[in-house]
């Protein structure tokens, strides 16, 4: 059964997108099936990985017109992927009944398919997020070391709550990964002691370093693991993917012991 990680955060350009290609890539290096699912628009994520103009979209897929259709862009690693048509998708499901949980019923069939599906969220709190948040196990925030970038994350967790309290008993942070951290930087610094004393523990002791490789990469179509596999990104991204790899474990170990107790 796939774990589902929503990547979410209302701000862009904190590197989300290229956390979400990079985390799946990196799972894959780790011997697991991943999916990305594309839900933002703006089709980032597919255009970074290659991806050219397919018959069914997520778009497709939440109109009721088609059923998720992956598309393999490497061994043990597809995806779904995104279109601009997408941003219209909001206005046109209000009126759908159970609008919020029209993607979780699109994965259901692909559960068993996947260790790990890893959803590259919009940034922003509308109808789309919802339902990457009503269908995932857990939400990772992607987090920019820069002080801007901490605003709204008062915000993002009330919205995270709201969803568990309403729509998703199960979802909780995984955690927060600090990106395009320079620790030369007496602000990129601050910032992570900041989200350290807010987040405790549910930091990644991994952070991602301001890489050029991360950048270059999405342009040349690929995952930092094959444009730049010795480059401080990828072994960034591996590490990163283990901690995920072992919180995940733990807390379904934890929740399996919690539903023995009261059973």
């Amino acid at each position: 059964m796939a774990i589902v990680i929503s990547l979410l955060n209302h701000k862009g350009g904190v590197g989300k997108t290229t956390s979400a290609i990079n985390i799946g890539a990196g799972l894959v290096e780790l011997g697991k099936r991943v999916l990305l699912l594309d839900l933002d628009p703006q089709a980032n994520l597919t255009l970074s990985l290659g991806v050219g103009r397919q018959p069914s979209s997520i778009y497709e897929a939440l109109r009721g017109e088609a059923d998720l259709v992956p598309v393999e862009v490497k061994h043990n690693m597809d995806v779904v992927p995104s279109t601009l048509d997408l941003s219209g998708a909001e206005m046109e499901l209000v009126n759908e009944a159970g609008r919020e949980f029209i993607l979780r019923e699109l994965l259901d069939p692909l559960m068993d398919d996947y260790d790990y599906i890893i959803i590259d969220c919009p940034p922003s709190l509308g109808l789309l997020t919802l339902n990457s948040l009503t269908s995932s196990r857990y939400v990772l925030i992607p987090l920019q070391t820069e002080f801007l970038a901490m605003q709204g994350l008062v915000k993002l967790k009330q919205v995270i709550d709201k969803v568990r309290f309403r729509l998703n008993k199960k979802l909780e942070i995984i955690g927060v990964v600090p990106t395009m951290y320079d620790a030369r930087k007496v602000l990129n610094r601050d910032v992570v002691a900041t989200i350290q004393k807010h987040f405790g523990d549910k930091v990644f002791k991994t952070f991602i370093r301001d890489t050029v490789a991360l950048a270059e990469a999405p342009a040349a179509r690929k995952d930092i693991f094959v444009y730049s596999r010795v480059s401080n990104g990828a072994e960034d991204y591996l590490e990163l993917c283990k901690e995920i790899i072992v919180r995940s474990a733990e807390k379904v170990e934890a929740n399996n012991e919690r539903q023995t107790v009261d059973g």
